[in-house]
């Protein structure tokens, strides 16, 4: 089961959103972003029925629901860092990118554009 993630500090989330606003980001940076936003996301939408994967960095599951213990929980948010903090961060949507394609999402209560975007939370 993933574990619970800290928010990052935010001189570290400053740094890394500016590496990132000016394509110099590293993947340390993608990977601090990515983690920062993924436990807002845990604090915003506590709960154990969907697990949101942005591989290689973390996976965190939240929202109410089903309690998930075991094997492949009943929802399941497949995402890549370039679209998790697009999303994070308020430059896209949750239906702009699901219906693109580059959202991966399957079974109930998957559909997180209700706690988009973290940033102002």
């Amino acid at each position: 089961m993933p574990r619970r993630l800290m928010p990052a500090a935010a001189d570290d989330v400053r740094a890394a959103l500016a590496a990132r606003a000016a394509g110099t980001a590293a993947k340390a940076d993608l990977k601090l972003l990515t983690k920062h936003f993924l436990a807002l996301l845990q604090d915003a939408a506590p709960g154990n029925s969907v697990e949101v994967r942005v591989p290689p960095y973390a996976a965190v599951q939240v929202v109410e629901g089903v309690r998930h213990t075991r094997g492949t929980p009943p929802a399941v948010v497949e995402i890549t860092p370039e679209v998790w903090l697009a999303l994070a961060t308020g430059e896209s949507t949750w239906d702009d990118e699901s219906a693109a394609g580059r959202v991966h999402a399957s079974g109930e209560r998957s559909d997180l554009g209700n706690w988009l975007p973290l940033v102002g939370r």
